[in-house]
């Protein structure tokens, strides 16, 4: 199967999005000196081939108290990563899950208010979960760049209480 790739020209009008998903398809295309319909049939091809999503994002910088945790992940075994990262990234209030060299396996992000919480998400959510051998936590506790185009992190309030 071929990889999908993205132009120079697609990377432009995803640059035309990036730090606002509304802006105009017309406007995009006058700064790039294209016509609308093809900023148009761009952006609608990109998200048919999966190479792109348009989405909302919680603004981190404006929430009450945030804490970005960062949850390291050693597996029990190797053969156990790979259904462990799926089954972190169905918990709806982690926004990243990758699987990683060096220490540890996996390295979830969540957000959180407190460390009460985090603690009790950590017991309650993945702590359990079949094959994870321990977990360690970073916080991040200063927020110098989040670039909104690398990932979508869900706060715990915006949660429906749904497990």
């Amino acid at each position: 199967m071929q990889k999908k790739q993205l132009d120079e020209l697609d990377l432009k009008i995803l640059d035309g999005l990036a730090h606002d998903a509304r802006t105009s398809n017309r406007k995009i295309a006058a700064e790039l000196g294209i016509t609308e319909g093809t900023v148009r049939s761009r952006i609608k091809r990109m998200e048919a081939e999966g190479l792109v999503r348009i989405t909302a994002m919680t603004n981190i910088a404006r929430l009450r108290n945030p804490i970005l945790a960062y949850i390291w992940v050693e597996v029990e075994r190797s053969a156990q990563c790979d259904e462990l990262a799926k089954q972190l990234a169905a918990v709806p209030e982690i926004g990243f899950v990758g699987k990683m060299l060096g220490r540890f396996d996996l390295l979830a992000i969540t957000l959180v208010q407190n460390h009460a919480e985090l603690a009790a998400f950590l017991h309650r959510r993945i702590s359990g979960l079949p094959g994870v051998l321990r977990t360690e936590c970073s916080l991040g506790v200063n927020f110098v760049k989040h670039d909104y185009r690398m990932s979508r992190i869900v706060g715990p309030e915006l949660d429906n209480g749904s497990e």
